[in-house]
């Protein structure tokens, strides 16, 4: 049986640095899920870029493709293109935020995160993989973090890129999107019940993945 691991949390909590360090010290695969509706959300800002609506965010998904690709890091390929490197944008974060209300995308990525978390010991991050996605997996976490925080770690993420980095507007999109995800009717943002919540505001990346990978060890799951 393949053990399953959900990292949950808002936007730029930490989740996803450290999901990918604890499953590369497991040797476990990690999928981050966010990349996926990230990837809709970049099909949807590069198609409509006057704007869309929800039937045209629907209608689309017949014309979306997404396949994973794992080497070193994952990699998403949307339409026969590779396009991991453009989907931290703050727009397509937005647009992730919007596409991820719907039902219809939801459903659509489904499938592909069950099968893989079926076939394969995996570390996966999003918003509802301990609720929704994964309610099974053998351990949980829930990572918090202010929002001023998160804002001033992704501003330095994309300062470090030689990306167009503005901080308040960063702010700004993280109170939005974390609105978004815990208000949306369908899988909002929460806690699990049974997952560990790490308040990751003072941010220690080593203390907090030896952390995580000492309360794994202690669900002992691992046969």
């Amino acid at each position: 049986m393949a053990i399953n691991i959900a990292v949950d949390g808002p936007a730029a909590s930490g989740k996803s640095s450290l999901a990918k360090a604890l499953a590369q010290n497991l040797g476990y695969m990690y999928l981050g899920t966010g990349e996926l509706y990230r990837a809709v959300g970049y099909y949807m800002v590069k198609n409509y870029p006057q704007g869309y609506t929800t039937e045209d965010i629907i209608s689309s998904l017949k014309n979306i493709n997404i396949k994973l690709q794992f080497n070193n890091t994952q990699n998403v390929i949307l339409n026969g293109e590779a396009v991991s490197a453009f989907l931290d944008e703050d727009d397509i974060s937005l647009a992730a935020s919007q596409v991820s209300k719907i039902k219809e995308v939801r459903d659509f990525l489904l499938d592909l995160q069950r099968d893989l978390a079926k076939n394969n010991n995996i570390v996966m991050d999003g918003r509802d993989i301990g609720t929704v996605i994964l309610p099974n997996a053998q351990v949980k976490f829930f990572l918090t973090a202010s929002p001023e925080v998160r804002a001033t770690r992704r501003y330095n993420q994309l300062k470090a890129a030689n990306k167009k980095a503005d901080y308040n507007e960063i702010l700004a999109n993280i109170i939005e999107r974390d609105k978004n995800d815990t208000t949306r009717e369908l899988a909002p943002l929460k806690k699990a019940y049974d997952a560990i919540e790490l308040d990751n505001t003072e941010y220690d990346f080593n203390t907090n993945l030896e952390h995580m990978y000492k309360l794994f060890l202690e669900k002992d799951v691992v046969e």
